[in-house]
C-alpha cells in the first residue's frame, strides 16, 4: 500500500544503493548459469534466494551464507526424521505441519529465536507438503536434498563475489561518516527542506549500522585498532554535529560567516580523509579570530560548543574495559502470560493450512504460493501485517508484468544462456535497487524479483507458459486476502497499543540523557533516543494503515504527533548543554522524570498490554514531588514548559478493541 514519498524512496539515490543492487544482479546470473548448466530444480527459487543471502557489506553477507547453509542442513535432517513417520498418513501429516509451525511461530513471538523462527516454520511446513506430494519415499528424499542444493549454490556464489567486490565493514562504517560529514557542511552551506529532510532521516537511522560495522572490522581484524576506536569516536562526534546543525546554524551566519567557511572546509576534509582511511585525530575551530564580546551569550555558548565537538573529532580514547554483557533468557519475560504470543501462532497457522486443504481440495497446485504468503505476511500487530501485504502486492504486481513481458517479447529471441543471463541481470538490478532501499520499501523488491523470476526461469530451458505466472500472482492474491481478514478479524491486536509504551520509554530515554557525565554518554543515548523516535514515528503511520474497526482515532493520534515536535528539538537542546551547567542538566533530568511518571500515571497504566513492551522500570512513581520551578537556560525553558502543556492536554488513546469494550 503506498505511502507519501513512496515512489520517491523507489527511485532516490543514496550511498552504495547502485553497488549493491549491481552486486545482486551479478549473482542472480551466475546462479542463473549453474541452475541452468546443471538442470537443477526450482530455478526460480534457487535465484530468488540471493536476495536472503546478501547484505551491502561483506561481513554480514559472509555469516549469512554459513548461517543458512548451516541450517538448511540441520533442518534437512530434521525433516527427513520426521517425514518417515507421517509420509505415509495424510492426517498425521497435516497434524505435524500444523503442530510444529505453532511451536515455531510460538518462538518467532516469544523468543530470541524471533528474527529466523517463522523462517524456519515456513522451511518446515512447506517441506513436509513437498514430500507428502512426492509419488515415492525415494523421490521425496531426493527432493529434500535438491533444497539443500537449493541454499548452497547461491551461498557459494554470494561468498565467492562479496570475497571479491563487497566492501569491507569498516570502509562501510568510513562512508557513512564521510557521507554525515557531507551532509553537515550541505545543511550550513545551503540549508532548505530537502536537506533537512535528509538530515532528519540521517538522524533517525543513528549509529546503529556504524556500530555494528565497527563490530565486524574488529571480528575480521581489518584496519587497526586504533583507527576502529578513533572512527568510533568520529562516529559519536559527527551524530552530535548532526543533531545540533539546525542551532548551530545560526551562530555561523552574518557577521560570523568566515566561520562558516572554515567550518565547511574542516568538515569537508575530514570527509575526504575519513574515506580514504586517514581518520583526522582532531579539527580545530579558529575563534581566536572572532570577536567573542560582540556576541549574545545564546552564540557564544553555541561556538564554543562546535569547539568542543571539533577539538574531541577522532581523538582515540583508552580502550574500553571489556564489560560483561547482563545475560538475558531464552524466552521474553511474559512469553508464557501474555495471550498474543499463542494467537499470533495461532492465526498464522490457521491461515497457512486453511490455504494447504484449499488448493490441495481444488487440485490447484500452481497457487501454492497462498501457503507461503501468509507465513511471509504475518506479523505481530494488524498493522504491520497491512503494510507487509501491500508490498508484497505491489511487488508481486511489478515482478509478473516485468516477467510477462519479458515472456512475450524477450525470451523468444534468447538464443543461448548468455542471453538468459543478461536478462535475468537486468531484472535483478531492478528488483535490488529496491531492496537496497530503506526498510519500508525493500520487501518489495524482493517480492518483484520472486514474480520475475517465476516468470522467467521456469526450467532447464526457456518456457513460456503464462500460466504459471497467473497461478502464482493468483496465490499471492488468495494468501493475502486470507492473511488480512485473519489478522482483522480474529484476535486483532492495533499497532496503537504500542505508542504511549514507546512514548512513555521516550520520556524516560529523554530524562536519563542530562544525568549521565561525558559527552560521548550522553551521545550514545542521543542516537538510543532517535532510533526509539524512528519506531515510534514508524508505528504512527502504520496505525492509520489498520481497519477502522481497530485503529486508534485521528483525534488522539495528532497531539501524538505533536508532542513529537517538541521531543525532537528538545533532545537537540539537551545535547547542546555540556557538563558545566551541571546543575541545570540534573535539574531537567528531574523535570522530564516527574513529566514521565504523570503520564505514565495518567495513560500508559490504562492499557491492557504486554509487561515486556514497556520500559525497565518499578511503575510510576506518583508521590514523587513536583520539581521547583527554577529558570533553565534559554535552549531547553521554552521546549519544557511545551511538553508539559502538551502532555497535560494528553487524553488516553482509546483503539478499536477499547472503544468496543466501553
Amino acid at each position: 500500500m503506498p505511502r507519501p514519498g513512496f515512489m520517491a524512496s523507489l527511485l532516490e539515490p543514496t550511498p552504495g544503493r547502485l553497488a549493491f543492487a549491481l552486486r545482486l544482479g551479478l549473482i542472480c546470473a551466475l546462479s542463473t548459469y549453474l541452475v541452468e548448466r546443471y538442470q537443477t530444480p526450482e530455478p526460480a527459487l534457487t535465484t530468488y534466494l540471493v536476495f536472503f543471502l546478501n547484505k551491502p557489506d561483506r561481513g554480514t553477507s559472509l555469516i549469512l551464507h554459513a548461517a543458512m547453509v548451516l541450517l538448511i542442513t540441520i533442518l534437512i535432517a530434521g525433516i527427513l526424521i520426521a517425514a518417515d513417520v507421517v509420509i505415509d498418513y495424510p492426517f498425521w501429516r497435516l497434524g505435524s505441519m500444523a503442530a510444529l509451525s505453532c511451536g515455531l511461530l510460538f518462538l518467532a513471538s516469544a523468543s530470541r529465536l524471533r528474527p529466523i523462527a517463522a523462517t524456519i516454520a515456513l522451511i518446515v511446513a512447506y517441506a513436509l507438503d513437498l514430500v507428502g506430494s512426492a509419488p515415492a519415499g525415494e523421490v521425496g528424499v531426493r527432493g529434500l536434498l535438491y533444497a539443500w542444493l537449493m541454499v548452497a549454490l547461491p551461498a557459494g556464489v554470494s561468498l565467492m563475489v562479496n570475497a571479491i567486490l563487497a566492501p569491507s565493514p569498516l570502509r562501510c562504517a568510513r562512508q557513512a561518516i564521510a557521507s554525515r560529514l557531507e551532509l553537515i557542511a550541505h545543511s550550513l552551506e545551503s540549508p532548505g527542506p530537502t536537506v533537512t529532510a535528509e538530515r532528519e532521516r540521517a538522524l533517525r537511522e543513528g549509529n546503529q549500522a556504524i556500530t555494528k560495522w565497527l563490530k565486524l572490522a574488529h571480528i575480521e581484524r581489518s584496519g587497526d585498532p586504533v583507527e576502529r576506536r578513533r572512527l568510533r569516536e568520529a562516529g559519536g562526534s559527527s551524530f552530535a554535529l548532526l543533531a545540533l546543525t539546525e542551532r548551530l546554524a545560526p551562530a555561523v551566519t552574518g557577521r560570523n560567516a568566515p566561520i562558516r567557511a572554515e567550518l565547511v572546509r574542516l568538515l569537508g576534509e575530514a570527509a575526504v580523509a575519513i574515506r580514504r582511511g586517514d581518520c583526522p585525530e582532531t579539527l580545530r575551530l579558529p575563534l581566536d579570530a572572532v570577536s567573542l564580546a560582540a556576541m549574545t551569550p545564546e552564540t557564544r555558548d553555541a561556538l564554543h560548543r562546535l569547539a568542543g565537538l571539533l577539538s574531541g573529532f577522532g581523538i582515540t580514547p583508552p580502550a574500553p574495559p571489556s564489560a560483561q554483557p547482563a545475560r538475558k533468557g531464552f524466552f521474553l519475560p511474559d512469553a508464557f502470560t501474555n495471550p498474543e504470543h499463542r494467537h499470533y501462532a495461532f492465526k498464522t497457522t490457521a491461515a497457512a493450512l486453511f490455504c494447504y486443504v484449499t488448493y490441495m481440495l481444488l487440485d490447484w497446485p500452481g497457487i501454492h504460493t497462498c501457503f507461503i504468503t501468509c507465513y511471509i505476511v504475518s506479523l505481530g500487530t494488524t498493522g504491520e501485517t497491512v503494510e507487509k501485504l501491500g508490498l508484497r502486492l505491489f511487488g508481486c504486481l511489478a515482478g509478473a508484468a516485468l516477467g510477462t513481458a519479458a515472456m512475450l517479447w524477450l525470451i523468444p529471441e534468447l538464443t543461448s544462456i548468455e542471453a538468459l543471463m543478461a536478462l535475468v541481470f537486468v531484472g535483478a538490478l531492478l528488483a535490488g535497487w529496491i531492496a537496497a532501499g530503506s526498510e519500508r520499501i525493500a520487501y518489495a523488491g524482493y517480492q518483484a524479483a520472486f514474480a520475475f523470476f517465476l516468470c522467467v526461469l521456469q526450467g532447464a530451458a526457456p518456457a513460456f507458459d503464462l500460466t504459471i505466472a497467473r497461478d502464482r500472482v493468483v496465490g499471492i492474491l488468495f494468501g493475502n486476502l486470507v492473511a488480512y481478514l485473519m489478522f482483522t478479524r480474529v484476535w486483532p491486536v492495533s499497532i496503537g497499543q504500542r505508542i504511549d509504551i514507546l512514548l512513555l520509554g521516550l520520556l524516560r530515554q529523554l530524562a536519563a540523557m542530562p544525568r549521565v557525565r561525558g559527552d560521548r554518554e550522553r551521545q550514545g543515548r542521543a542516537a538510543e533516543f532517535w532510533a526509539t523516535l524512528a519506531t515510534l514515528e514508524k508505528h504512527l503511520d502504520l496505525s492509520r494503515l489498520e481497519p477502522r474497526s481497530i485503529r486508534p482515532p485521528e483525534a488522539a493520534l495528532q497531539p501524538r504527533e505533536r508532542l513529537l515536535d517538541i521531543l525532537r528539538p528538545l533532545a537537540g537542546n539537551l545535547l547542546f548543554l555540556t557538563d558545566r551547567q551541571g546543575r541545570e542538566l540534573i535539574r531537567a533530568g528531574r523535570q522530564l522524570e516527574w513529566m514521565a511518571d504523570q503520564f505514565d500515571a495518567r495513560i500508559v497504566s490504562h492499557l491492557r498490554v504486554s509487561a515486556a513492551l514497556a520500559p525497565a522500570s518499578a511503575g510510576p512513581d506518583t508521590s514523587r514531588q513536583r520539581p521547583a520551578q527554577l529558570p533553565f537556560s534559554a535552549w531547553i525553558d521554552g521546549p519544557l514548559a511545551d511538553l508539559e502543556r502538551t502532555l497535560d492536554e494528553l487524553q488516553p488513546m482509546a483503539t478499536g478493541d477499547t472503544r468496543a469494550a466501553a
